[in-house]
């Protein structure tokens, strides 16, 4: 399972310099807007020091880390609800993604220009906000007009979902976004075809100078503010700073960041977050010593879901799993010692994976 956190924000607030940083892929970068008009995807591996020691004690032939994507959207302006700027193509781009990362710019630079010519964050998080917010708006104009007729031609089961349009709009048109409405599981499955942009998790990123690190600054300090507000995750990035230190040697990276105040990379900071934010775990398998992997999964999923992730014909023909804590195994030293005191527990397919299991899946078809 590899899901998208999708960047957003203000053209030249930095989000393919974040991209470059955290993907090492070279996207085009330029101190104009628009530099990004279709998306960038890259495939971004997850650090995991769990997966490292794990290596170290089994030595298998190949290690696996799991994966995310990272999308790099082209900048939003204001009134891209109406067509502005890329408008409805860029719209469209965040809402196949799984969760945003809100970037706001916190740096000065003569060379980059802001967009408004003014640099606040505040204001910027609003103007990327607000369209957001217009933007659903017209997706539950549509979707109500459509639910209202067909509820005049006699269809009852309409009824239960007109309302819940109309508490969607009518806490949209108050400002507030579609993830701090109250949903049961039934309301939130009805709205899901929807896409809402304003429903899918949200990080607030300030991507600061060099200058700043490693406070992050005064305008760094704006974004946190706003992210408390919404009851968000923030962090702040100086996002030029990580994408030149990818060309060095990691000893020497290493160093700098330490020189800064930096205790470590873009990337593991943004991958944590996003972990959070979309509440996922990490478990591992080792395939008879030949790979070592590393796997993600929704937090609360079960030994089945698990089992069907590695392959289909485990899901379909599953026994049993057998389960060890990775610390605990790294505490006992083995695999075969583990076995034999007893300590790999059975479990079945109803199993709650929790983050940090190493499963050896049983299975027959």
């Amino acid at each position: 399972m590899t899901l998208q956190l999708g960047l957003v924000g203000l053209p030249n607030a930095g989000k393919s310099t974040l991209f470059n940083a955290l993907t090492r892929a070279h996207a085009p970068v330029a101190p104009y807007p628009f530099t990004t008009i279709d998306p960038h995807v890259g495939v971004v591996a997850v650090p995991d020091p769990r997966l490292d020691a794990l290596a170290k004690l089994i030595h298998p032939e190949k290690i696996t880390p799991t994966t995310l994507q990272v999308v790099d959207i082209a900048g939003l302006v204001k009134d891209a609800h109406k067509g502005e700027g890329l408008g409805n193509q860029f719209l469209g781009h965040i809402r196949n993604v799984d969760a945003i990362a809100m970037v706001a710019r916190c740096f000065h630079h003569d060379d980059v220009p802001h967009v408004s010519g003014t640099l606040d964050p505040r204001e910027d998080v609003a103007i990327l906000e607000l369209e957001l917010s217009l933007a659903d708006l017209e997706t539950l104009d549509k979707r109500r007009t459509a639910v209202r007729s067909a509820s005049k031609v006699g269809k009852k089961e309409f009824a239960a979902e007109l309302d819940l349009l109309e508490r969607a709009h009518k806490h949209l048109a108050e400002g507030h976004p579609a993830r701090t409405l109250a949903l049961n599981d039934e309301e939130r499955a009805h709205l899901k075809p929807l896409q809402l942009l304003t429903l899918k998790p949200l990080i607030y990123i300030a991507n600061v100078g060099e200058g700043d690190m490693p406070s992050g600054g005064e305008l760094a300090a704006r974004v946190v503010e706003i992210a408390k507000r919404a009851h968000a995750e923030s962090l702040f990035v100086c996002a030029q700073c990580e994408m030149d230190l990818g060309d060095w040697a990691d000893a020497d990276a290493a160093q700098y960041r330490q020189d800064l105040g930096v205790a470590e990379a873009s990337l593991a900071r943004v991958i944590r977050a996003a972990y959070k934010l979309l509440d996922l775990i990490t478990y591992f398998t080792a395939t008879g010593g030949k790979e070592l992997r590393a796997w993600t999964l929704h937090r609360g999923e079960t030994a089945l879901d698990a089992a069907g992730q590695v392959h289909t014909d485990m899901a379909r023909g599953f026994i049993r799993a057998e389960v060890i804590k990775c610390e605990t195994l790294l505490q006992i030293g083995s695999l075969a010692t583990a076995r034999e005191k007893g300590v790999m527990r059975v479990e079945g397919r109803e199993y709650i994976v929790q983050d940090g299991d190493l499963a050896h899946f049983r299975f027959a078809v």
